[in-house]
């Protein structure tokens, strides 16, 4: 496709490229907040004491991964870009960019009796953040068939795009029981991260 045939100028495959990238350094940021303990400390303690640290980046790469995954599964079947969908795409990047912040707060602080549960829920705010910018970025492409190639069934993607709405309201919870646990507040976002590996929408034949 030529990217005069999108309204914006853009072609899908641009705009996947550009997204890809930002995904990337989003990714490869993660690993900054996982230390090399200083030589004078013993390391094997130094080590199992940033624990926290290696479950949120698990968890944080696990999800920006399964976040490309499904963009990219998503932008298989996009033939044109308009304004409404850069932006909202530009949404989606913006919370996947802030994931690092919450991350390294979580590391740092989730083993603090005070404010442990804050840290929580500051991270599963952004998580849903980033669910509602991805949802935006799916039901606007399924809503406008001039966006969809062929082998999509709109109505099809559209009463799946319902299955968002249960990752969206388990980030919800897991923001709530922050409060209360923060390490069951992140065994949820984890759990929320697995329920998205599974594709919706079916490969393009050929």
């Amino acid at each position: 496709m030529h990217p005069s045939e999108s309204p914006t100028g853009i072609s899908p495959a641009r705009l996947e490229a550009f997204s890809d990238g930002v995904l990337a350094i989003a990714a490869t940021l993660l690993v900054l907040e996982l230390h090399v303990p200083d030589a004078g400390q013993d390391l094997g303690p130094a080590l199992v004491a940033q624990w926290p640290s290696y479950i949120v980046y698990v968890v944080s790469f696990a999800t920006i991964g399964i976040i490309w995954v499904n963009h990219h599964g998503l932008f298989v079947h996009v033939r044109r870009v308009d304004r409404t969908l850069l932006f909202l795409n530009l949404l989606l990047l913006l919370a996947v960019s802030l994931i690092p912040f919450p991350t390294a707060v979580v590391g740092r602080f989730v083993t603090a009796e005070r404010d442990s549960h804050l840290a929580a829920a500051l991270y599963g705010g952004l998580m849903v953040l980033t669910s509602i910018a991805f949802t935006g970025v799916w039901r606007h492409i399924t809503r406008d068939a001039r966006l969809l190639g062929r082998g999509v069934d709109p109505v099809r993607a559209r009463r799946e795009s319902v299955l968002f709405s249960a990752g969206l309201a388990a980030y919800v919870a897991g923001v709530v029981v922050a409060f209360v646990s923060a390490e069951l507040s992140l065994l949820i976002y984890g759990l929320v991260a697995v329920f998205y590996i599974f594709p919706w929408l079916p490969e393009p034949a050929g």
